[in-house]
């Protein structure tokens, strides 16, 4: 009798308990931890790929053993098992139904260096970045240097015989690894290394096969594609280890390492040759190589604009003339033999012009362009976003200018954008493209079948460093011969027969055009809260800008770079940006994180999120989880009754200006411990904190005194400003009077992240006091208006006291964000339209107007006026010295200074132009680089204290216990909060540090 076939519903709860069963026997038998909460699943559903496939349960072993168990498991219950280091695969290799077991937290220690013997012995987990610190002082270094090394794991370059720009010196990293401590699909543990008798059949299947890996494998140094089995031919010493790397996980998995190092390059030059294409650069790539580079690495013009437009002209002032750029890295004897070199280079390249940079500033300027390019190139010229896929293919570099030519002409035949870049001298390179995939996968289809075809038509390889994974391991049959792909087969049956690891990879191969994360999304557009303007108006294409290079789980502080500081307080990837937008994408997706913006995986993956906005301007991608947050929070309470924090802390700037006029009373009632406890409770604030004191009295309330007691020449007009009449009347007025230049002026910094915008040459500024400078530190804008008159400008009030809303978007409060954002614009756009500068004195409210004005208020015109002209005092000052030579801020010569920037301000404006003022003040800066930690509500609400406090241990706590004696320079309020609650030391804003300056005799 045939039993019954069950229903969906029954197979489905089947299904359910198969899978809770299998995590209750994990967390029995290992030591490490064992996660199958959904959010954590949804941030391990996808690694930097276009494929998201739902894990069972994420696995962070601390032993050797805990995998060997979780093998052992997998095979019994027959659950595929996928290992993840860093999750920055960009071809799906790292993804898996089952079991995925991340090595990077826990499992990732450096067992040994020997510098004598120049190895390492490591586990799989080690970040790349990592071992290269351990090994610097020695004068040592891993070899192979993916753009990705501050964040990709030893096993995951194994697993994809990673290479980097350097493999020309130091080759890939199958060239670099001596033995692997591994288990394979059946449980068997062994050293690989140049014994092939390890494996049961190896010796017998490799003398089978000799014609094929003689004739069809490793015919180049980036044929990279399929398995790299030519390393078993005797004539290359048997070695197992070797063929091992680039398997991706799919034949053993590697339980540790024993790597090569290498000298680190002594004082390397670096050749920038720009030529009129990037065709005619690669044409001449073959030249170049007999000049024996460690480095040939190629830009294409598109790229270069990309970065402009994402850092400003700065970032790529060094090069050279040209629309296609070749960077070349050469290393000597000593630095004259060097330079030799590359003077011999450059004569023999055709380039149209050069330059030669030693190492320094401008050396590493030209790298971070190289380095960023995969997220830069995340979007196209034409705004689209540009996905992964036909990554890192690669040909012989003989072939390389025609393959390219050949390329683009195939690209433009689908209409499709990318901006090329990579591995020139190895004829490797990188593109994103811009394939359609909102809806399905069929371009993508046709256009990798065509491409694969192209490769194979240039004997190149599908891929040259990252791996085939689920986007190319399809399309090998165009490049290898029926011979070659049954060799694969049979070399995965010898260690995994049961197809247990990693399975639909390499071997039996899912569809390139299966499990696409982008098509299956559903389309969340603009619901009265953000604009989404460069993502076209949807909040699902925003998201989706995460494409999980992840840089944002890197302290990139040594670099000046802030982001993420929650992942850096606490190393878990649901605290990083990328993961953070993986559960924003699981929840467009809808399939598997339910109830929207009401999920409990959201709440929780945006719970430790700062709203820093680092991610805005450090992300490649230009990740903004600051807007997410604030939209997610937007449309979950809509409606609804909001968290005590939003009504208290959300409203801070409508509760200070109620308290001012009895804030001496306020702050005696708040004095004593017990009650600033109490209030602190029953507001959703840590008992911890303490409550900042209000002001005696608000500075624009106090404008009359002043200006009575200065007399009516100290503040010129403002009174007429500030008095009666309307603005525009008022502003019209002072051009009428020539006041302002008879022309208009410059405007501010004209785009958000501008290093140092342009000023009106008027006498005339808006001097716009916030709430937060109004009501607790009015001596800030005080110190401003002597500052500014010291400068020659006159300072003029607006008629009435208007706020960017900050708090209001924080915590998701768009609706009055904006109301408060429009009563702003319609009391500042006169002077912005009369050529006014307006200056902002709080960071975080200036990069409102920079930034959020125009997100919230987008196709106003007036909003742009405001946005264009608003400038922070630096930006003004720095204008002013060069417009009027005849005037210098005050010197700062002998003056010591913890400088910390904050967040906003480096994400929005850029801290590039208060660091030259400093600087050309003779100040002695030690300039901090990460959050503070308070970011404004966060580090106060309940729940965030730990964090916080571990963010400000990070940076900033350190640099004022390490030298009491130097002045802590913050502009930003939150930041001198923090560091009073925490240090109890005092901040100084730099209108007050100048206006101190002036006042010396």
């Amino acid at each position: 009798m045939t039993a019954p076939t069950p229903s969906k519903g029954e197979a489905a709860t089947d299904a359910e308990g198969a899978r809770r069963d299998l995590v209750a026997r994990l967390q029995r038998e290992l030591r490490g931890t064992v996660d199958d909460a959904k959010r954590r699943r949804a941030e391990y559903s996808t690694d930097a790929s276009n494929y998201r496939v739902v894990p069972d349960v994420v696995v962070f072993p601390e032993t050797a053993d805990d995998i060997v168990a979780s093998l052992a498991i997998a095979r019994e219950t027959a659950t595929p098992l996928a290992m993840r280091g860093g999750g920055t695969s960009i071809a799906g290799n790292s993804i898996g139904p089952g079991i995925v077991l991340d090595t990077s937290r826990a499992f990732n220690r450096i067992l040994d260096l020997d510098p004598i013997a120049r190895t390492a012995r490591v586990e799989p987990g080690v970040i790349m970045g990592a071992l290269q610190r351990a090994a610097a002082p020695h004068g040592l270094r891993f070899g192979p240097d993916p753009s990705t090394w501050a964040r990709a794991s030893i096993g995951g370059m194994i697993g994809n015989n990673a290479c980097g720009a350097h493999s020309l010196s130091f080759g890939r990293t199958s060239d670099n690894v001596i033995d692997l401590d591994v288990i394979d699909g059946m449980g068997r543990r062994f050293t690989a290394s140049d014994d092939l008798g390890v494996v049961p059949g190896l010796e017998e299947f490799t003398r089978a096969n000799l014609a094929t890996f003689r004739t069809e494998l490793g015919r180049f140094e980036r044929q990279v594609s399929g398995y790299g089995l030519e390393h078993l031919l005797p004539e290359r010493g048997h070695n197992l280890a070797r063929a091992l790397v680039g398997t991706e996980g799919t034949c053993a998995i590697v339980l540790g390492a024993t790597v090569r190092l290498v000298d680190v390059p002594k004082a390397p030059l670096l050749v920038v040759l720009g030529y009129r294409s990037m065709y005619e650069a690669a044409d001449a790539v073959p030249v170049l190589l007999e000049h024996s580079p460690g480095a040939i690495e190629g830009l294409d013009a598109r790229l270069v604009d990309a970065v402009r437009r994402a850092r400003g002209d700065g970032a790529v002032e060094a090069l050279p003339d040209g629309a296609g750029w070749l960077l070349v890295e050469l290393s000597g004897e000593d630095e004259r033999d060097t330079e030799q070199r590359a003077r011999r280079l450059v004569a023999a390249s055709g380039a149209v012009d050069s330059a030669l940079l030693p190492p320094g500033q401008a050396q590493r300027a030209i790298w971070r362009i190289r380095e960023d390019g995969a997220g830069l190139a995340g979007r196209t010229q034409s705004g689209n976003q540009a996905w992964p896929g036909f990554e890192d293919a690669a040909v012989p570099p003989e072939q390389l200018g025609a393959y390219l030519r050949d390329f683009d002409a195939m690209l433009e035949g689908y209409g499709i954008e990318g901006m090329p870049y990579g591995h020139f001298g190895d004829g490797c390179i990188h593109v994103r493209l811009d394939i359609p995939l909102d809806e399905n996968g069929d371009t993508l289809r046709a256009m990798m079948v065509d491409a694969a075809k192209l490769i194979a038509s240039y004997g190149g390889s599908l891929s040259g460093e990252h791996g085939d994974g689920r986007a190319r391991s399809e399309l090998l049959p165009y490049m290898y011969s029926d011979a070659a792909i049954a060799s694969f087969k049979g070399f995965k049956h010898l260690f995994d027969p049961e197809n247990v690891l990693n399975p639909g990879v390499l071997v039996d191969p899912h569809p390139l055009d299966a499990d696409l994360r982008r098509p299956a999304a559903l389309n969340i557009a603009r619901v009265n809260g953000f604009a989404y303007g460069h993502d076209k108006g949807s909040f699902t294409n925003a998201v989706h800008r995460c494409v999980g290079v992840g840089k944002c789980r890197v302290d990139n502080t040594a670099a000046g770079g802030f982001m993420c500081p929650s992942y850096i307080a606490t190393a878990d990837e649901k605290d990083s940006t990328r993961g953070r937008a993986r559960v924003l994408q699981e929840m467009v997706n809808g399939s598997f994180v339910k109830d929207a913006w009401r999920s409990e995986e959201v709440r929780d993956a945006l719970e430790l999120c700062l709203s820093c906005k680092a991610c805005s301007s450090d992300c490649p991608a230009g990740v903004d989880m600051a807007a997410y947050k604030s939209e997610v929070l937007h449309n979950k309470f809509k409606g609804r009754i909001r968290p005590i924090t939003h009504y208290v802390l959300g409203w801070l700037p409508r509760w200070a200006r109620l308290v001012a006029p009895i804030a001496p009373l306020v702050n005696a009632v708040l004095s004593p411990r017990p009650i600033q406890k109490l209030v602190l409770k029953l507001g959703g604030m840590d008992t911890r904190r303490s409550i900042p004191k209000f002001a005696g009295g608000r500075f624009t309330s106090r404008a009359k005194e002043l200006r009575a007691d200065a007399g009516a020449a100290a503040w010129g007009d403002t009174a007429r400003l500030a008095g009666g009449g309307s603005p525009g009347a008022a502003a019209a007025s002072v051009v009428a009077a020539g006041a302002v230049a008879a022309s208009a002026v410059a405007a501010g910094a004209a785009a958000a992240g501008a290093a140092d915008g342009g000023v009106a040459t008027g006498r005339k500024v808006l001097l716009w006091v916030d709430s937060f400078s109004d009501c607790f530190s009015p001596a800030i804008a005080e110190s401003a208006v002597a500052v500014l008159r010291d400068a020659g400008y006159d300072p003029v009030l607006p008629q009435a006291s208007v706020c960017c809303g900050l708090t209001w978007i924080t915590t998701g409060q768009l609706d009055a964000a904006r109301r408060k954002l429009t009563a702003l614009v319609k009391e500042l756009h006169p002077y912005a339209d009369a050529g006014m500068p307006i200056l902002g004195l709080e960071p975080s409210c200036t990069a409102v107007l920079r930034s959020d004005l125009l997100e919230l208020l987008p196709g106003d015109e007036r909003a742009r006026s405001v946005a264009k002209a608003t400038v922070t005092l630096a930006e003004l000052l720095a204008e002013r010295a060069k417009q009027e030579p005849a005037w210098q801020p005050p010197s700062l010569e002998g003056e010591r200074f913890v400088v910390q920037p904050h967040c906003h301000h480096h994400a929005v404006m850029g801290y590039a132009t208060d660091r030259g003022l400093l600087a050309s003040l003779g100040a002695e800066v030690t300039e901090l680089a990460g959050c503070c930690g308070l970011a404004g509500n966060f580090g106060m609400e309940q729940g965030h204290y730990d964090v916080s406090v571990k963010v400000a241990e990070n940076a900033m706590l350190p640099a004022l216990r390490s030298d009491a004696g130097a002045r802590l320079l913050a502009d930003g309020f939150s930041c001198r909060t923090q560091a009073d609650q925490l240090a109890d030391r005092d901040g100084e804003h730099l209108a007050q540090v100048l206006a101190a300056a002036l006042a010396k005799p």
